[in-house]
């Protein structure tokens, strides 16, 4: 038997068993061949194509839905895959509404894009179902390649080093590669396990040795990996997350974000997993949004997203926004937490509202308000852990110059560590290629 939806405190099972399977479900059921050749005949194949601008991988946007219109869906695939192996998984999690659907010249006159993002997963998921991928390595090089950190940059670096003849140490620290595909995306935006099929997918390359659990700074010393390997590429992505600093943020059910989504993505039950009736998530990015809509498809009767800024400024765009809306969370902008209450675990969360200062920060105004919470997570950003001594920063991240240089020699870096990141699967995926063609060019004079 369920527990009643509304009742407090944070339980598990808060709804019927067949709930899950339909909230869970692909957020976006893919297009059939008819649906995507209707779609594809929408697009005007511009010659100095907008979208493609727009695309961090610089994908040919206006070839790979031209050979979607003409019934050839795996060369589509192949124009796509060559400029970002990932592509499958970017073209489910990626911000399109924000990137190339919002450079669309349809978008633009009708304010209706193109759907290229649901073309480019038409065309991926065709060639992943057709067998193996369509590259083939080059000659073997001789040179070895350690790559720290198997999330989207890392999956690209060595997928593109491989694959041009190298031999390639895929290094991470989880038992499972992936990263923020594997633990850091709503399971709604990538279900029945698609993340790892696309590693397994991408590893077909050869060339690839996968060592689990094994982290940068504990199994891992970077002197190491540069005495024993030609070249070595930082994609350690982020650890922790940045704490409130107000009274009473070590109550219990007070989590990091990330925790909880990388616990949904991992479980096989979704009915077993613990979730608040009045849930409260603090920040204003993409993964507060993802940790709100899934309280709610868990089954909490109240979510509220509180950030301490505008909603022009949030992290998440104006379609997360929305789709946030859509399943029943409130977003609250504007205000900022200063003290969580309760009894051992938590009960409510004060805010004080906020307003700019001068020199563009924020400060706390008198007006406060509360919100009952048995449940809170905390997604106000991830500092970077354990930077190896010797690697310059440029602020709180790698400082890197050109395609992922760092201040070492034959050391790169990539992906969220790195200075000038975006918080984008897709970045990751570029910045991985283009540090891999760099490595590449360095190796071979």
């Amino acid at each position: 038997m369920a527990n009643d939806t509304f009742s407090p405190g944070v339980v598990a099972a808060r709804l019927p068993a067949s709930a899950y399977r339909a909230n869970f479900g692909d957020l976006h059921p893919p297009l059939d061949d008819h649906e995507a050749r209707v779609a594809a005949d929408r697009c005007y194949f511009c010659f100095d194509a907008p979208c493609t601008q727009a695309c961090p991988t610089a994908i040919d946007v206006p070839l790979f839905i031209r050979q979607i219109s003409t019934g050839t869906p795996l060369a589509a695939a192949q124009t796509i895959l060559s400029q970002n192996i990932l592509g499958g998984m970017c073209a489910r999690v990626c911000p399109t509404e924000t990137l190339c659907e919002q450079a669309c010249v349809r978008e633009t006159a009708e304010g209706r894009p193109v759907e290229i993002g649901r073309l480019q997963r038409h065309a991926t998921d065709r060639a992943m179902a057709a067998g193996p991928q369509p590259f083939t390595r080059a000659a073997p090089t001789g040179k070895r390649v350690a790559v720290v950190g198997a999330g989207p940059a890392g999956l690209t670096a060595a997928h593109r080093l491989a694959l041009l003849g190298h031999e390639v140490t895929l290094h991470d620290g989880r038992p499972k590669v992936g990263g923020l595909n594997e633990y850091g995306i709503a399971a709604y935006k990538a279900p029945d396990g698609f993340a790892q099929a696309e590693i397994d997918w991408l590893l077909g390359i050869g060339g690839i040795r996968v060592v689990a659990g094994q982290r940068l700074g504990e199994e891992l010393a970077l002197d190491d990996l540069r005495r024993d390997f030609d070249a070595v590429f930082l994609a350690i992505g982020l650890a922790g997350v940045n704490a409130l600093e107000v009274e009473g943020e070590d109550r219990e059910n007070v989590r990091d974000a990330v925790d909880f989504i990388a616990e949904l993505r991992q479980t096989a039950d979704l009915s077993g997993l613990p979730v608040g009736r009045d849930v409260i998530v603090i920040g204003g990015g993409m993964t507060a949004v993802d940790a709100a809509v899934q309280a709610r498809l868990l089954g909490a009767q109240s979510v509220t997203i509180v950030y301490r800024r505008g909603p022009e400024e949030m992290g998440a765009s104006a379609y997360e926004r929305d789709l946030a809306a859509s399943k029943g969370v409130r977003i609250i902008t504007h205000a900022a937490p200063l003290r969580v209450l309760g009894n051992g675990a938590v009960r409510e969360v004060e805010f004080a509202y906020t307003r700019p200062r001068g020199d563009g920060g924020l400060e706390r105004t008198d007006q406060t308000f509360r919100l009952l919470a048995d449940q809170v997570f905390k997604a106000i950003g991830q500092p970077l852990e354990g930077a190896p001594e010797g690697l310059a920063l440029d602020g709180r991240k790698i400082a890197v110059s050109g395609p992922g240089r760092t201040s070492l020699a034959g050391v790169w870096a990539g992906g969220d560590c790195a200075a000038g990141s975006k918080d984008l699967t897709v970045s990751a995926v570029a910045q991985g290629r283009d540090a891999a063609m760099d490595i590449h060019a360095a190796l071979m004079g």
